[in-house]
C-alpha cells in the first residue's frame, strides 16, 4: 500500500501543529474586554489604511497589558462581524454592505448561503472563502450574472462543527492525496489520524485545519467505502457526506411496528366515508410497493360533469404531531429514489404496510371528491375522510396495454373490474390536459434517463424515461387534487404549505431572448418584464420540429426559477395555476403530511383561529425544511445518475457516438449524446488553432472561422469517464 510522503511534513507545518489549540486564558472581566472592543474599533476607524495588520493593531492596543481580554475582544468582534481579517490583516466592516448568512450547499466550484431573512445567494467557487456546509459567514452582494442574487464571503464568523467532504485518493508528488469535487487541488491528510486506505479508493474525509481557500484544507480519513470506480459505493459516501440518515433510530422504530401492528380497526373507520363500495384502484410502478393514491371515476350522464376521486392514504391518522416518527419524517423531509435505491421518509411498516394503498385490504384515506365540466374545468370538490379497499394495483406499462388494447387476455382479465374506469380516466385526462394548455401551462420535456442495471448494481445501460396513457392519467388526475387542496385553505383563509413556483427573472429571460434570436428565432416576442407562461409554451412550440429543439428545451428549463415550498399562496408559473399544493405523497413527502394534517383538523371543526393559532408558524418552518431536504435530494439523485452514467460509459471508452452541443462554456463544450449521457469537450481537445468564445453561443477558430455553435450536432469519442465525479470527457472523432 502506497503511504503519505513524510518528507512533506518537514518542510511544511504538520496537521498537527497548525490546528492545536490556542493558548487558554483565565477569565476575562466584561468591562476589560468591552474597553479592548473600542480600542480596536477606534484605531481601524483612525488608520488612513482602512486596516491594520495583527501586530499593528495589537501594539497599538497595548495588548500586553492583558492578552486576555484583548484576544476575546477580538474574537467576539469577528464572531459579530464588526471587524473582517484577510491575510493576517484587520478592518471595520462596512454593515451597510454586508450581511450574516449560512453556508448551505457546497457543489463543484460553487455554492450557496442563506440569509436571515431566508434569500439564498450563488456564491462562485473563488469567493467561498474556504466556507464548509453550516458555517455562519458575513457576505456581501455582487454583480449576479443570471437574475438570481449572488454573493461573495468575506469573512467566516463561526466554523461548523462537523466540516465532512466525500472524495478518493489519488497519488502525487507528496504521497497519497484526498481529492473532492469541491476543492479543484488534492488536499493533503493527517495519515496518523486517518483509517487506512489506498490509491482509488472512495473515502469520506474529515476537515481538520482550515485554510482561506477548500484547497488549503487538511483532512483526515474517517471512512473507506472502497472502490471509486463503483457508482454505488460512490453514492453511499455522498449520502454520508451529507449526513442524510439511512437507518431509523430504534424509538422510531418501535412506534412504527407499534402502530402498524392495530391494523384497520371498527373504531378507526367510525365516522369516515364508507367508500369500499366503489371501484377505486392504484396505478403505479412495477416494483412500487408505497403506493399511497388511489383513483376512482364516475360520469354524470344528465351533465356530463366528470365525479373524479382521488383517494390518498391518511398518513397523518398514523404520525401524530411531536412523535418521534413525527419528528424523523420532518428531520428527512422527503423520500429519496436513486439508481435502484431507495431512503425512505418513513418506515417500510407504514410506507409499504399499513399506509400503502394495497389491493383487497382496508385503507383509512383522505379523499378529494371533485366534479369537472366535460371542459375540463373544476366545478366544485370537497374534502372527506374516508376509508377505500382498492380493486386492483395497477401497473403503468399494464395499463396502457389496455388503453391501447394490445393487452394479453391475463392482463385484459386482471383489469376486468376497472377497465370502464380506465378508459373514462383517459378520455377525462384529454379535457384535463386540452384546458392545461389553454391556460398556457409550458410543457417542459424532462431530459432525464433512466439508469439500467445488471443483478450487481451496476450500470449497463440507459434509456430514455417514457410516459404512457397511463403516467399522464395519474399526474392529471394528481393536479386536479393538488389545485382543489390548495383553493380550500385559501378560500377559508387557514395556513397551509403551498407548492409555488414564480415568476422567472427578467434577466434570465432576456438571456433566453437573446440566445434565441441567435438561433434565427427573429419572430420571438419575449417582454422579460410581463414575462406570462403562454409566451413560453409559444417559445417550445415553434421550436418544437427543429433539430435544435433539444437545446431549446434544456435553455428553457435553466431559465425557469425554482419550485419550492412556502407559507403564502405564490402561485405556480409552470402550471399556470393560482392556486397549489402537493396533497398527493404524505408516504413520500413532508409538505404532503402537513397538508393533510391541517386539512383533517378543519374537516374535524377547528376554525380559522385555532388553526392559525396552530399552524401559521409550523407552516412557515414546514416549508422551509421541506425546500430544503427537496434540494438536498435533486442534488443527491442528479450525482447518483452523473455517477452511474459514468459507470456506464467506462466501458464504452474509444468510442465514436452521435451528440449535439447543448452548452458553451470559457473552457468549452458541453455535449449530448443520443444515448442522453452528457459529457463535456474540452477547449484544448480541438484542432490546432487560437479561439475565441461567446459564452453561451459559440467558440470560433480565428485562424480558420471554423466553429462551433449551440446547437451543432457533432461525431466525438469518449475518451475517459470518471465515477467519482460524474465527470464524461470527449474529443472530436
Amino acid at each position: 500500500m502506497a503511504r503519505h510522503n513524510p518528507k512533506h511534513e518537514k518542510r511544511k507545518k504538520s496537521p498537527e501543529a497548525r490546528s492545536a489549540p490556542k493558548k487558554k486564558y483565565k477569565a476575562v472581566k466584561p468591562e476589560e474586554q468591552a474597553q479592548y472592543s473600542r480600542r480596536i474599533k477606534t484605531f481601524l476607524q483612525m488608520t488612513a489604511r482602512k486596516q491594520l495588520n495583527r501586530n499593528e493593531l495589537a501594539q497599538k492596543c497595548h495588548s500586553k497589558r492583558n492578552p486576555a481580554a484583548y484576544q476575546a475582544a477580538v474574537e467576539q468582534l469577528l464572531k459579530e462581524g464588526v471587524i473582517l481579517e484577510s491575510r493576517q490583516n484587520y478592518k471595520l466592516c462596512n454593515q451597510d454592505e454586508t450581511f450574516k448568512a449560512e453556508t448551505v450547499r457546497l457543489a463543484g466550484n460553487f455554492g450557496f448561503i442563506r440569509d436571515e431573512n431566508g434569500t439564498e445567494y450563488f456564491v462562485p467557487g473563488k469567493y467561498l472563502l474556504g466556507s464548509m456546509t453550516g458555517d455562519k459567514v458575513l457576505a456581501r452582494n455582487i454583480e449576479s450574472r443570471t437574475g438570481s442574487p449572488e454573493a461573495e464571503i468575506v469573512s467566516v464568523l463561526e466554523e461548523s462543527q462537523q466540516a465532512r467532504l466525500s472524495g478518493v485518493i489519488v497519488a502525487t508528488e507528496y504521497g497519497l492525496c484526498f481529492l473532492s469535487n469541491i476543492a479543484g487541488s488534492p488536499l493533503h491528510i493527517d495519515y496518523k489520524q486517518s483509517c487506512g486506505y489506498k490509491i482509488g479508493d472512495k473515502v469520506l474525509a474529515e476537515v481538520i485545519y482550515r485554510g482561506q481557500r477548500h484547497m488549503e484544507h487538511i483532512v483526515r480519513i474517517i471512512l473507506n467505502f472502497g472502490s471509486a470506480d463503483s457508482a454505488e459505493n460512490c453514492m453511499k459516501a455522498r449520502i454520508a457526506e451529507l449526513d442524510i440518515p439511512v437507518e431509523f433510530t430504534e424509538q422510531v422504530q418501535r412506534e412504527a411496528v407499534k402502530v402498524s401492528a392495530v391494523g384497520v380497526t371498527e373504531f378507526d373507520m367510525q365516522g369516515r366515508a364508507d367508500l369500499r363500495g366503489e371501484v377505486i384502484f392504484t396505478i403505479d410502478g412495477a416494483k412500487t410497493k408505497d403506493m399511497d393514491d388511489a383513483v376512482s371515476v364516475k360520469k354524470n350522464l344528465e351533465t356530463g360533469n366528470y365525479l373524479l376521486g382521488v383517494h390518498i392514504a391518511d398518513v397523518s391518522h398514523y404520525v401524530r404531531p411531536n412523535s418521534p416518527l413525527d419528528a424523523e419524517a420532518f428531520h428527512r423531509g422527503t423520500s429519496i429514489y436513486y439508481a435502484d435505491q431507495v431512503i425512505p421518509m418513513l418506515p417500510k411498516q407504514l410506507s409499504n404496510g399499513i399506509c400503502s394503498l394495497n389491493p383487497g385490504e382496508n385503507r383509512l384515506t383522505l379523499s378529494a371528491r371533485m366534479e369537472i365540466s366535460p371542459e375540463g374545468d373544476l366545478i366544485s370538490w370537497r374534502f372527506e375522510k374516508s376509508v377505500i379497499c382498492s380493486r386492483v394495483k395497477g401497473v403503468y406499462e399494464e395499463c396502457n396495454q389496455i388503453l391501447e388494447n394490445t393487452a394479453s387476455s391475463a392482463l385484459e382479465e386482471k383489469y376486468q373490474e376497472v377497465r370502464e374506469s380506465l378508459f373514462l380516466l383517459s378520455e377525462l385526462t384529454e379535457q384535463l390536459e386540452r384546458r392545461r394548455k389553454l391556460r398556457g401551462a409550458p410543457e417542459l420535456e424532462s431530459t432525464e434517463s433512466a439508469l439500467l442495471l445488471d443483478e450487481n448494481g451496476q450500470c449497463i445501460g440507459l434509456a430514455p424515461i417514457r410516459r404512457g396513457r397511463s403516467e399522464r392519467i395519474i399526474e392529471a388526475c394528481m393536479l386536479c387534487a393538488n389545485e382543489a387542496a390548495a383553493r380550500t385553505a385559501k378560500e377559508n383563509h387557514i395556513p397551509l404549505v403551498y407548492r409555488v413556483h414564480e415568476n422567472p427573472s427578467p434577466e434570465r429571460i432576456a438571456g433566453l431572448k437573446e440566445i434565441m434570436l441567435k438561433l434565427n428565432q427573429q419572430e420571438l416576442l419575449l417582454n422579460p418584464e410581463e414575462i406570462q407562461p403562454r409566451d413560453i409554451q409559444k417559445l417550445l412550440d415553434d421550436a418544437r420540429d427543429q433539430v435544435y429543439y433539444p437545446v431549446i428545451n434544456n435553455l428553457t428549463l435553466r431559465a425557469m426559477a425554482k419550485a419550492k415550498y412556502s407559507e403564502k399562496p405564490l402561485g405556480h408559473f409552470g402550471l399556470a395555476l393560482a392556486d397549489y399544493a402537493h396533497f398527493t405523497s404524505p408516504i413520500r413527502r413532508y409538505p404532503d403530511l402537513t397538508v393533510h394534517r391541517i386539512l383533517s383538523d378543519f374537516l374535524d371543526g377547528a376554525d380559522q383561529e385555532w388553526l392559525t393559532k396552530r399552524y401559521q408558524k409550523f407552516t412557515e418552518n414546514a416549508a422551509q425544511r421541506s425546500s430544503d431536504t427537496e434540494v438536498r435530494a435533486v442534488q443527491l439523485e442528479r450525482e447518483a445518475d452523473a455517477c452511474y452514467t459514468a459507470e456506464y460509459m467506462q466501458s464504452h471508452v474509444g468510442e465514436v457516438f452521435h451528440g449535439i452541443i447543448t452548452s458553451i462554456t470559457e473552457f468549452g463544450m458541453y455535449v449530448t449524446l443520443d444515448n442522453m449521457a452528457e459529457g463535456l469537450l474540452h477547449m484544448h481537445e480541438l484542432p490546432a488553432g487560437e479561439y475565441e468564445t461567446e459564452e453561451g453561443w459559440y467558440i470560433r477558430n480565428i485562424l480558420n472561422g471554423e466553429e462551433y455553435r449551440l446547437g451543432q450536432e457533432l461525431e466525438v469519442v469518449c475518451t475517459r469517464a470518471d465515477v467519482s465525479s460524474g465527470h464524461i470527457d470527449l474529443s472530436l472523432a
